[in-house]
């Protein structure tokens, strides 16, 4: 699982970060086929509403105009594919707008495949991420906040690609 992608992060005083890993009892290319859409996250994230790309066609440098469900405290995100390998299957995001609490906040997301008992194999999904800690929070409280959006949106993922997985 080693790679280029993620490792311990640099971060600043007013930065926190973490890493959450999901198992899916899917194949690879199957869970990549739908995390890699850039244009298409509310495929499996239940947090999102809507999603237009606003540059680009979904590969890298591509821009997206997120709206999320109401409930939250946010209502839009600004988000750019800054990497997208299609072979290593790794994707890394940066938000770069919105009215939300994720200031610089950079994530990377990678796939890895897991030696199954030949039932069609399962993927190891790690994302990992950076962000700034707004004035006036805990780091705890930002990465709790954080950890739990992510968190929500890998077993959303999970359950999507585990059920296509059945079909």
């Amino acid at each position: 699982m080693e790679n280029r992608y993620h490792g311990a992060p640099n971060l600043s005083p007013n930065q926190c970060g973490s890493s959450l890993v999901q198992t899916i009892d899917a194949p690879l290319p199957l869970v990549w086929s739908i995390i890699s859409r850039f244009g298409n996250p509310q495929a499996y994230k239940q947090f999102v509403k809507s999603c237009k790309l606003s540059v680009g066609n979904g590969g890298i440098g591509s821009i997206r105009e997120v709206m999320v469900v109401s409930g939250l405290p946010a209502a839009t995100s600004t988000e750019r594919l800054d990497e997208l390998d299609d072979e290593l299957h790794v994707m890394m995001i940066s938000i770069i707008g919105g009215d939300h609490r994720f200031v610089n906040y950079r994530s990377t997301t990678s796939l890895h495949e897991i030696n199954g008992d030949g039932d069609g194999g399962k993927t190891m999904v790690v994302e990992s991420y950076v962000v700034d800690v707004p004035a006036g929070n805990s780091k705890e409280d930002t990465c709790s906040f954080a950890d739990m959006i992510i968190g929500c949106n890998l077993r959303s993922l999970a359950r999507v690609t585990e059920k296509l997985a059945k079909v």
